[in-house]
């Protein structure tokens, strides 16, 4: 039995919950802590299993290695929570330093200039 255009069943599925964190123009020693503080919040005010992380990275000048942990253990905390944290922005020099670290994996970059 066909069924007219009208009776037609279409499923979709809702947008995943997303939280937008501007990350500090020096992502470093200083500012780790209060960066990491306030992406697990925002990762916690999503439900386990769902949702997303975007991390804008457009006015970032500066990743030293303390920042590169500090992206590293709240992407660890999305992880654990079945989240996902997403990169938006990384200028050529963080994504160089995630490839050369072998972090690149554990990120999606969106909006850079290469991808």
């Amino acid at each position: 039995m066909a069924f007219p255009e009208q009776d037609a069943v279409s499923v979709s599925q809702a947008p995943r919950p997303r939280r937008v964190l501007d990350a500090p123009m020096l992502l470093g020693l200083s500012t780790r802590e209060g960066f990491r503080t306030a992406a697990n919040s925002l990762l916690e005010e999503m439900a386990v299993g769902n949702g997303e992380l975007v991390i804008d990275l457009g006015a970032t000048r500066e990743v030293d290695s303390a920042g590169l942990g500090a992206l590293v253990l709240v992407q660890r905390h999305a992880s654990d929570r079945r989240q996902q944290v997403v990169l938006r922005g990384a200028g050529p020099e963080l994504e160089y330093r995630l490839v050369l670290t072998k972090l690149d994996d554990r990120f999606r970059v969106e909006g850079s200039e290469k991808r």
